[in-house]
């Protein structure tokens, strides 16, 4: 049976889960704030906790959207074409989930079609779906490729992405210039070795 929701409060639909109101968000901010040592009610921090629950409405949009919808309308008026796909180079904002600082990089996505494509930007768009969600490099790369794999059932998926974690560069270690390489090949991609350096090559890689 599902719970009655209270007034105000939303569900998540990537986790089912229900979300605090958007009052208990703020109050949670101010929390924050005075945590930190600082006044919430000062001046320049007053209108902070609506600002930063409207910037996590966007940082976190992923989880209102269903990546696998994206990729529903397809084409198959390709006049053959049975080649490599690639979208290269779409940049990637999300968050880390250990310390929800940025994951700042980019993304290449390829697959070989069989007999349907789908616009590239649905591609980008899914890049985003899931990135807007807090994250770990490595699930995203394979939530990414999965979904490509299980929504267009092409010959093959392939997914690298390059990207500078915040909770290593300001925090911790802090190891500014690190660039972290996550991949999954699907298919073609993991069986022929040609087909993977195609891609390799299209994204100006010789190895990941």
């Amino acid at each position: 049976m599902n719970k009655m929701l209270k007034k105000g409060e939303l569900v998540s639909l990537a986790t089912g889960l229900t979300r605090p109101s958007r009052d208990e968000a703020e109050a949670a901010v101010r929390t924050l704030i005075r945590w930190s040592g600082d006044d919430p009610d000062r001046e320049g921090l007053v209108g902070t906790p609506d600002r930063v629950v409207r910037s996590y409405e966007e940082f976190f949009a992923g989880y209102d959207q269903d990546p696998r919808d994206m990729l529903q309308r397809t084409f198959e008026e390709v006049e053959g074409y049975d080649e490599v796909v690639v979208l290269r180079d779409i940049r990637l904002e999300s968050h880390c989930e250990h310390h929800m600082v940025p994951i700042i990089g980019r993304v290449h996505v390829g697959y070989l079609p069989d007999k349907r494509v789908v616009g590239i930007s649905k591609l980008a768009r899914v890049v985003d779906a899931y990135a807007h969600r807090l994250q770990i490099q490595e699930k995203l790369t394979a939530q990414i490729a999965n979904t490509l794999q299980e929504v267009l059932q092409p010959r093959g998926v392939a997914v690298v992405i390059e990207a500078a974690h915040q909770c290593m560069t300001t925090r911790g270690v802090h190891k500014s210039d690190v660039t972290m390489v996550t991949s999954r090949m699907l298919g073609a991609f993991r069986d022929n070795g040609e087909t993977r350096r195609e891609f390799l090559t299209m994204i100006g890689r010789t190895t990941v």
